[in-house]
């Protein structure tokens, strides 16, 4: 993951500038969690990614008070965790599932939602890394679209970040490896923050867009102070040249228009650099934008 990191902030003004320019509880009856930090989880890697998935609400206990993450996850628990975490509240008929299932309401938000498609519908099926892959990819087409082509879904979410490769010894991607419950709330984490930096992105996207002003020839603007997760950024493409005139959160600027082509804002995590949002302006006059936020990518 170092790796990706680094080489990702080697790239990222030349990325940033080429992808602008171009519910119910499903499976054994868990319980709501009690107090994390007596549970049997406090010695493994996972223990923070456990209790934040416990907090939110998307996983759950066993009767038995303990959160067994060393079982290997179910279809139906992690299609909970999905509908939880997207807040799925209206549904569509699951016909696969008789009525009275224990899981049917559950499976019928997530048909609704599109977490479902491709998938063989079996509540209690054992899941592998590739089969949680396209329950996560589904799940998160509306924020992030599709996977690139050319990689299989586990291949790329360990490309990604959200999956681990497999062990030493092993290839690196291995889709038939088991998906444990406690690696599940690693994944289900990691989507929460892109899910919470996406809307934060959007939200100061749309508080720079309000902001924007034409008065006389010039185009004037603010861009937000933001908070310490998300860099700010807007770019200013000139005409006739490559020279790109930036400003960055906080900043105040005052332009005349006929001077430049395209504008662009974007919000990048500090953190992973992964993009929170991006915006472009191709006709600075009207002001119009479209949405160019970064889709999953297949880059290591």
């Amino acid at each position: 993951m170092k790796g990706k990191v680094l080489a990702v902030k080697n790239i990222l003004s030349t990325l940033l500038v080429a992808a602008f320019m171009m519910g119910a509880l499903a499976g054994p009856a868990p319980v709501a969690a009690a107090d994390p930090l007596t549970a049997n989880y406090s010695a493994t890697p996972e223990k923070g990614a456990i209790e934040f998935a416990l907090l939110k609400g998307f996983m759950w206990k066993y009767p038995d008070s303990q959160f067994h993450g060393e079982d290997q996850i179910s279809q139906g628990q992690f299609v909970s965790s999905l509908v939880a975490i997207r807040e799925v509240k209206e549904g569509e008929p699951v016909p696969q599932l008789p009525e009275g299932h224990w899981a049917k309401a559950t499976y019928e938000r997530a048909q609704k939602a599109g977490i479902l498609a491709g998938v063989e519908i079996n509540p209690n099926k054992l899941l592998n890394k590739e089969e949680t892959a396209l329950l996560v990819f589904n799940a998160w087409k509306p924020y992030r679209c599709v996977k690139d082509k050319g990689f299989t879904n586990t291949g790329a979410l360990v490309t990604w970040g959200w999956m681990e490769p497999a062990p030493p010894g092993n290839p690196k991607f291995r889709e038939d490896l088991p998906v444990t419950r406690s690696q599940a709330a690693v994944i289900l984490r990691k989507m929460w923050q892109d899910k919470y930096q996406i809307e934060l992105g959007e939200k100061y996207a749309l508080e720079f867009h309000n902001s924007l002003k034409i008065k006389d020839g010039y185009l004037m603007g603010t861009i937000p102070k933001g908070d310490n997760l998300l860099y700010l950024r807007v770019q200013l493409f000139k005409k006739n040249s490559s020279d790109i005139v930036s400003y960055s959160k906080g900043q105040s600027f005052k332009v005349k228009i006929d001077d430049f082509s395209l504008m662009g804002f974007f919000a990048t995590n500090e953190v992973d650099i992964s993009i929170a949002s991006v915006y472009r302006y191709s006709n600075l006059y009207t002001l119009e934008r479209v949405k160019n936020t970064q889709k999953f990518s297949s880059q290591d």
